[in-house]
């Protein structure tokens, strides 16, 4: 989609428009528990797979991908799974139920420099003062982002003992904003800026590179947002300095997409499934603390999916590397 200078008006009715505290007051817009027989299903399956298991589960689960398919379609762009048993199953076997329900809506991306489709989000020692490390790897907390695929899914198998709340906010309405309240700035988002490229150099690829934060085509906003990506690139060759108003803007991007009214929190318990849309959604969290060893930490599977269904054009680079 090519960007034009067109921004969207105050009273347009976009999709993937939504204020956080009004989401959480109608948790039927994007709240789908599990029915009791699907879990059962879905249990028995992973305790008893057959060379039959994804078509299965697909069955099983065929009405909740079409209730998830609509809410990321025409609705706001977030889904959250409540059930999916996971509690006394080994990581393989929940490792092919999460690649099966995804499959429903996309095809599995790779992630990292190893070319993982699905990717344990963990703290692994990794210091996240490093530049070259992906905060998924860290405690730290992470602001309001995008990803690197179209469909991003996060299935929560341990909660951290303190923190690590789940955050998220419509990029859209972030993009509106900013709009509205500084049209002289807003124009800047769909204009090329530099983004960071972590393990670029040692994957062959380029430090750097450019794209737009914001696309719009006078009817559909999308957004790609990595700020600390943004701030990364700084002094790299070919990378010109933020001036004056783009580190303005740079700075009321992240204000915004944190404004306690436009956030939606929520906590992550074992068995939740959050599916969001990423050209729609900003996620973060907040910091984290695990339990004392040898007790386990947060731990939550990841999946990146393209669907072509919700694409937005966003980087893949190649098939060894991801972006956030």
């Amino acid at each position: 989609m090519s960007a034009t200078p067109s921004l969207p008006t105050p009273d347009a009715d976009l999709p993937g428009d939504f204020l956080g505290p009004a989401l959480a007051r109608a948790p039927d817009r994007w709240v789908i528990p599990l029915e009791e027989t699907t879990r059962r299903t879905l249990d028995a399956l992973m305790r008893a797979p057959d060379g039959q298991f994804e078509r299965r589960v697909a069955d099983a689960m065929r009405e909740v991908t079409a209730a998830c398919r609509d809410r990321l379609s025409q609705g706001p762009g977030v889904v959250l799974v409540r059930g999916v048993p996971v509690e006394g199953h080994t990581p393989s076997a929940v490792a092919a139920l999460f690649t099966a329900i995804g499959r429903g809506l996309g095809e599995l991306q790779p992630q990292n420099q190893d070319g993982e489709r699905i990717t344990d989000v963990r703290h692994t020692g990794a210091d996240p003062a490093d530049p070259e490390i992906r905060l998924y790897r860290t405690r730290a907390a992470q602001g309001p982002h995008t990803d690197g695929a179209d469909l991003i899914g996060l299935l929560c198998l341990r909660a951290a003992a303190r923190g690590g709340h789940s955050r998220i906010v419509s990029s859209v309405r972030v993009f509106r904003t900013i709009a509205t309240r500084r049209t002289y700035l807003a124009p800047l988002l769909l204009q090329p800026w530099f983004f960071h490229v972590p393990g670029g150099a040692a994957r062959g690829l380029p430090e750097t590179m450019p794209r737009p934060i914001a696309r719009f085509d006078g009817r559909t906003p999308e957004s790609f947002f990595i700020g600390w990506y943004l701030r990364n690139a700084q002094g790299h060759p070919g990378v010109p300095p933020l001036d004056a108003a783009r580190r303005e803007l740079l700075d009321l991007y992240e204000a915004t997409a944190e404004d306690p009214a436009l956030i939606l929190d929520m906590d992550l318990h074992p068995g939740d499934l959050q599916w969001l849309r990423n050209a729609f959604v900003l996620h973060g969290r907040t910091a984290y603390e695990d339990p004392p060893p040898p007790a386990p930490g947060r731990h939550l599977r990841r999946l990146w999916l393209a669907a072509p269904d919700f694409d937005d054009a966003t980087p893949r680079f190649d098939d060894g590397g991801g972006i956030a």
